[in-house]
């Protein structure tokens, strides 16, 4: 219960709802049908308009939320809220008679349900005149006092129903973030792809370079994971024979929290058999674009006060040479990774016990060429060292056949012609296996027998492709921190 005058009010509050019950009305009735949202009778009275009919005789119902509500003796005018739209009610005690004095029983935050006929106010406000109402629900805790924008961060985070009520824009950025999943399921649709669900729970959690999070299950008596990724289940499902397949799932990494790292997150990921990365790398650029066009009506987005545009073609760049340009370093002049990690602490780049090569050249990757890539761009052919489940490229096997897209200098998708060799595929999982004893973070692969189990029954060559939603609304929406395209973040403890 809230202190000081916050107590009061809730008492106030609870004492009205008090009243109302011993006049024999429910406070929170079990159901109301309203007629029309706010915004379908807005367009009916304009619909009306437009055909000459200034006064409308249509008996409507509507239902929200009061964030407004200004009494002048016989009449009152009440602000309601329906989601995200708002509608004025104009109540009058002539035509109330006794239930107008339930007025002074409402307060801001409660819901009601009105009834009456709209009408257009000297000032233009489309307006519904009440010839009844109906209290819905009364709010027993008041409103932010600011209820039309949060200013503590903090509080806007951890209660976002409160952001949600009272933060048009907080509102806007989820309605993109359905809209934005809802289009790329129709994309992929479209390409005759499969919709599936893979386990949330596995035995061991492989995939990517992450530490998990680890729980029992008491009937089987056995430790289980929480996945980090959707990889090993998808490309059985190719093994299978479901040749185009893609999950929209949370993933779960035992991970810091940054402006666009949160320990649970939602991850697309796709597979295609007879695709290669860079049939993949034309895909994704393909369905940023439509995605962009279909949710916002233009591939132009601002970042950071940056014009991005996210039209297709983008940009492609070799990774080992764009490390080189913006670090100076070559780190094929270092096959050993004892010699790179002497390197970076040379530049002031931390460096941890038992990180890999591969781990090295990422932090140059995320140090140097990272923050620079601002317009859309992919970085393609990764060391082997970088890519435990990746084709080597025919030309070069030090290399593989594996991209990263970047955009507005935060990386927003990673592919690569899957590696389908149980045998490399054992040597290389194997290796990881081995580097995981030694890594100081636990973020290396791991080996997952079962899945070389089904390679070896044959997989097609296949590509396939990863990428973060909650980064792709950030990209969408203008957000520079992930905290602001989740529902429900996670936060330090209070």
């Amino acid at each position: 219960m809230p202190e000081g005058r916050g107590e009061d009010l809730f008492e106030q509050r609870v004492e009205k709802a008090k009243r109302l019950r011993e006049r024999g009305i429910d406070p929170y009735p079990p159901r109301y049908k309203p007629t029309h949202t706010a915004e379908a009778a807005r367009a009916l009275y304009t619909q009306h308009e437009l055909a000459g009919d200034a006064h409308p005789s249509d008996i409507i119902s509507i239902a929200g939320r009061i964030v407004a509500l200004r009494p002048m003796g016989k009449a009152a005018f009440i602000g309601l809220l329906d989601g995200g739209d708002k509608l004025q009610v104009y109540l009058k005690k002539d035509e109330l008679g006794d239930a107008y004095d339930l007025l002074k029983e409402l307060d801001f935050g409660d819901f009601i349900g009105a009834k009456g006929k709209l009408f257009k106010t000297r000032t233009g406000e489309i307006t519904l005149e009440a010839a009844e109402f109906t209290l819905l629900a009364k709010a027993l805790r008041p409103l932010p006092e600011k209820w039309h924008g949060l200013q503590d961060v903090e509080k806007r985070l951890r209660q976002r129903y409160l952001d949600l009520i009272s933060n048009e824009e907080a509102r806007k950025i989820f309605v993109i973030r359905s809209k934005t999943v809802s289009a790329i399921r129709r994309f992929f649709e479209q390409r005759g792809y499969l919709e599936v669900e893979t386990p949330v729970l596995v035995g061991v959690a492989a995939g990517a370079s992450a530490k998990p999070f680890i729980t029992h299950h008491n009937a089987l008596d056995r430790d289980l994971y929480l996945r980090i990724a959707l990889e090993l289940s998808l490309k059985r499902l190719v093994v299978g024979g479901m040749n185009r397949v893609y999950e929209i799932g949370r993933v779960f990494r035992n991970e810091g929290l940054s402006f666009k790292h949160n320990p649970e997150y939602t991850l697309l990921e796709s597979y295609e058999a007879y695709a290669d990365y860079q049939d993949i790398m034309s895909m994704v650029e393909q369905m940023v674009e439509s995605v962009a066009l279909e949710v916002l009506g233009t591939t132009k987005v601002t970042h950071d006060g940056k014009e991005i545009d996210l039209k297709a073609p983008w940009k492609r760049l070799d990774l080992r040479q764009a490390i080189k340009d913006t670090s100076g370093v070559d780190f094929e002049d270092y096959p050993d990774g004892h010699e790179l990690a002497n390197k970076l602490r040379e530049m002031k780049i931390e460096v941890d016990r038992g990180d890999s090569r591969g781990r090295l050249i990422d932090k140059l990757l995320s140090t140097y060429v990272e923050p620079t890539l601002i317009q859309p761009t992919f970085l393609v052919d990764y060391p082997l060292d970088m890519s435990p489940l990746a084709k080597k490229k025919q030309d070069n096997p030090r290399f593989v056949e594996r991209f990263e897209g970047f955009a507005a200098g935060m990386e927003l998708a990673n592919a690569f012609t899957e590696l389908n060799d149980p045998i490399d595929q054992m040597e290389r999982l194997s290796e990881q296996e081995r580097l995981s004893k030694l890594s100081a973070d636990g973020e290396t692969d791991r080996l997952d027998e079962d899945f070389v189990t089904a390679l070896e029954h044959g997989m097609p060559p296949t590509g396939g492709l990863g990428m973060g939603i909650d980064r792709l609304v950030m990209l969408l929406t203008g957000q520079d921190t992930i905290r602001e395209v989740i529902l429900f973040p996670q936060l330090r403890g209070k």
